[in-house]
């Protein structure tokens, strides 16, 4: 097979620490240009990588296999809608998108132009968080489980990279709540319920039922205090607790994706995080929108 020509829609801060180094320096694939929102700044991206600028967003999907984006989630969806329908595979950030409505078009578009897709959820591509989680898939007997993401975005230590006007207005529960599920839904299945109550700040606590029985929970923040910070994933069941490891930030993680990608283009066996798990992140995470708004 023809090596894939990838291109990149996105400038911001992840774009630029994290999508384009790795698209660039990948040994399988074509760098195939750089589409932005800031003219001036998909410019200066490309430019810095060594690959083409595209001043419209069809002629970067034309010139390319395959398309990442790093771009707001509302943005994203229709923008992948238009790349599935031209033919590009998906390489989509999370969340998908922020209402079902427009992730289910976005799943339903990719399916009917049989593309590839998958869903850069960190946890499950960097090594040591996704090699944890495989070894928990493959026992059974779970009891309950819990993901707590307390991050301190917008104190002065803050991590800027993060930082955007859609995290601010959408908060800790669409930002860090799809790595909480897509952490927990691979070993205690799919959401049968949920229930949501606010915290301080942007903290959201969710309480969820799965089809296997079991029930976990998720506390989710981006505005902790910087010393109450901190990442857990918690497993219990018949075989005892397991923690994910330690984890920080991998620049093997986006690689990683890349290679699924790769992997689902050849081979056309859907990822385990493709649109159609980002969709069903997505309705969990309206669904506790909603049972917030009604209390």
């Amino acid at each position: 097979m023809n090596r894939l020509r990838i291109g990149l829609v996105g400038t911001g801060p992840w774009a630029t620490a994290t999508h384009a180094p790795a698209l660039a320096k990948h040994s399988d694939i074509d760098f195939s240009g750089v589409w932005g929102r800031r003219p001036e700044a998909a410019a200066t991206l490309a430019a810095a990588h060594g690959t083409s600028v595209h001043e419209d967003v069809d002629q970067l999907f034309a010139a390319s296999d395959a398309v990442a984006f790093a771009v707001p989630p509302d943005v994203q969806a229709p923008l992948a809608e238009r790349a599935a329908a031209a033919g590009c595979h998906l390489l989509l950030d999370k969340p998908v998108a922020t209402t079902p409505e427009a992730g289910r078009r976005l799943a339903q578009a990719a399916e009917r132009a049989h593309v590839a897709s998958v869903v850069f959820f960190t946890l499950r591509f960097a090594d040591v968080t996704s090699a944890w989680l495989d070894e928990q898939r493959a026992m059974d007997g779970w009891y309950t489980g819990r993901a707590d993401w307390y991050g301190s975005f917008y104190t002065p230590e803050g991590n800027t990279l993060f930082s955007s006007p859609w995290r601010e207005s959408r908060g800790g529960l669409w930002d860090v709540g799809p790595h909480a599920l897509s952490m927990l839904l691979p070993v205690l299945g799919d959401v049968s319920d949920v229930a949501a109550a606010r915290g301080p700040g942007d903290t959201v606590h969710l309480i969820l039922r799965h089809t296997s029985g079991a029930s976990s929970t998720a506390a989710l923040s981006l505005t902790a205090p910087e010393k109450g910070t901190g990442l857990t994933v918690e497993l219990r069941g018949e075989n005892g607790v397991f923690v994910m490891p330690p984890w920080e930030r991998s620049d093997e993680a986006i690689g990683n994706a890349i290679d699924a990608l790769l992997s689902a283009v050849r081979t056309g066996t859907p990822d385990p995080c493709d649109v159609r798990f980002g969709l069903r992140v997505t309705e969990i995470l309206a669904q506790a929108e909603e049972r917030i708004a009604a209390t």
